[in-house]
């Protein structure tokens, strides 16, 4: 359902491109919410963290690229928040975390930015 190339979204309007990312935030949210209430050694927890490595090392790629509009100082914020955004899932993967909360809270966050 999300296996689209970040290049093959580039030419799509700006807008139509938001709305992908917004419902791709969506559902990374709402598998961590998820697993959340399964516990971190759950297969929703695996597929939570799965999800979101994906989706964050791929918006971390989009905004280093060259080609990327956004002014540089955002582009450096998001990447900032997408590696602590990895990080936090590493450790729920490596059982030094077991709650999703913070990074629930953070995806809304982006996700409401993007309204």
């Amino acid at each position: 359902m999300y296996r689209i190339s970040y290049a093959d979204v580039l030419e799509d309007d700006p807008r139509e491109v938001r709305v992908r990312e917004q419902k791709a935030l969506d559902h990374s949210i709402s598998l961590m919410e998820r697993a959340e209430k399964a516990g971190p050694n759950s297969i929703e927890a695996v597929e939570a963290v799965t999800f979101l490595t994906k989706l964050w090392s791929m918006l971390i790629e989009d905004l280093g690229a060259p080609g990327n509009d956004l002014p540089k100082e955002l582009r450096a914020h998001i990447i900032s928040i997408g590696i602590w955004i990895l990080k936090e899932a590493e450790n729920i993967r490596s059982g030094r975390s077991r709650s999703f909360s913070g990074l629930i809270s953070v995806s809304k966050a982006i996700a409401e930015g993007l309204k």
